[in-house]
């Protein structure tokens, strides 16, 4: 059972944060990465279609013999998530809005938090309720970002057109006198430094990849799930080739990636 692999997917390469996070927490693991890049970005969909397209590539991973499975998107983790948990019993699932909120109410009491996302997480209103019920001393305070994800996706980051629609966003007084900033979607830590330069480090940018890795391998380690053989392999999976992604694979893992595009 050690051996089997951790089982990752998201709309298209943001959950590649969430991968290579999961890769440097725990170096041995066997990744199965599956970006659903046929269908991006998840967050302009219905919510029935998010859980439809989460349910098929489960199943996927299933069938790949995971011994774990990370929904690395934040608007499937929103929506599908507690679905999911009531249909699968046998194997781990986490989601990458659970650990977030964890650490954000014990790290971030009495504070002002923002939270960017795609329009299926923000109008859930996932990160709200959830802080809400562990602290009433943080004010949240959310704006939908629809641009970013098919902009990082398309690769326009650190151009002027990127930096005018993170400007844009950012100014919005939504996010006024925030004090820490949620990057509530898989995608937006590849544009990391962009936000950073904008608040000029007077916000406090919440790596959410390296908590989610963090709170996997506790689990993990719990159920006595950790491999320890240090020969890896690693497969990746999208439901449609783009040459964007397979650069973009390569970057985080740097190694040979082999790209198979699987129809599900």
């Amino acid at each position: 059972m050690k051996e089997l692999p951790i089982g990752i997917f998201d709309s298209g390469i943001g959950g590649l944060t969430v991968a290579h996070a999961i890769k440097k927490e725990l170096p041995y693991e066997n990744i199965i990465y599956f970006g659903d890049t046929k269908h991006l970005p998840y967050g302009e969909k219905s919510a029935e279609a998010i859980i439809d397209f989460s349910k098929n590539i489960i199943s996927f991973l299933k069938r790949n013999n995971t011994k774990a499975i990370v929904i690395a998107c934040n608007s499937a983790s929103s929506v599908a998530a507690d679905i999911i948990y009531k249909k699968e019993k046998k194997i781990p699932i986490f989601n990458v809005i659970e650990p977030v909120v964890n650490y954000v109410s014990k790290k971030c009491q009495n504070s002002k938090v923002g939270v960017i996302g795609t329009k299926a997480t923000i109008q859930s209103k996932v990160y709200e309720e959830k802080i809400k019920k562990l602290s009433l001393s943080i004010k949240i305070s959310s704006l939908a970002t629809p641009l970013l994800a098919p902009m990082i996706e398309e690769g326009f980051i650190k151009e002027d057109i990127s930096s005018t629609i993170i400007k844009q966003y950012l100014s919005n007084s939504k996010l006024k006198n925030i004090n820490h900033l949620i990057l509530g979607c898989t995608h937006y830590p590849l544009i990391y430094n962009e936000i950073k330069k904008f608040y000029n480090s007077n916000v406090n940018i919440i790596d959410s990849a390296k908590i989610i890795a963090k709170q996997i391998s506790r689990e993990l380690h719990e159920k006595n799930l950790v491999k320890q053989n240090n020969k890896t392999k690693h497969y990746f999976f999208v439901s449609n080739y783009t040459k964007e992604f397979e650069k973009s694979a390569k970057f985080f893992f740097k190694e040979g990636i082999k790209l198979e595009e699987v129809n599900i």
